[in-house]
This record gives structure tokens, sequence and C-alpha cells, in this order.
């Protein structure tokens, strides 16, 4: 008889062991998804407003681009531009927003 009350309670024991981690890692996992929101939420309400690779229109110089997707550093990200002023459409550029967090 005291065999079997050994063994229910290191069954107990057991159990309660791992009901307790279950609900640790539950609540972890929650957490970490609840603080990814947060962060995504703040990315998701500054929009991208060009895409990486950006071919130049009719009218269009580095300045305009610039203002327009959020990148002041056009000129220096591609050094296949040797004059900042003679800029043509067709002209292919890379952009990188720069985002203030």
């Amino acid at each position: 008889m005291r065999g079997s009350r050994t063994a229910s309670s290191d069954i107990s024991a057991w159990c309660s062991a791992v009901v307790l981690l279950s609900l640790i890692l539950l609540l972890s996992v929650r957490e970490n998804n609840a603080s990814d929101s947060i962060r995504g939420s703040q990315f998701s309400d500054q929009k991208r407003p060009c895409e990486e690779i950006y071919v130049v229109g009719e009218g269009e110089t580095l300045h305009t681009i610039g203002d327009r997707c959020g990148d002041p550093f056009v000129v220096e990200r591609n050094p296949h531009i040797h004059d900042p002023d003679d800029v043509f459409p067709g002209l292919v550029l890379k952009i990188v927003p720069y985002y203030k967090l």
C-alpha cells in the first residue's frame, strides 16, 4: 500500500511539473508575440513610399526623388551617378528610405 502512495505521488508531482512548465512556456510565447506586434505596428505606420529599385521618370531630379522616397542619400548609394545634375528618364537607382525612430 505504501508503494502505491509513493507511485501516485510521483505521478502527481510529474503532472504538476509538466503543467507548470507548460504554463511558463505559454506565457513566455504570448509576451514575445505582444512585444513583436508593438514593434511591428511602429514600422507598419511608416509605409515605404518607393521600391528599392527606382526608375527615373520624365522631369524628375535626385532631390525630388529623395524627398518622395525618403532617401536623402540617393547620390551616395548610387556610385554609377557621376554628375548629380545629369539625371535622365530610365536611369535605375537604388533607394533606401531613412526613418527616424
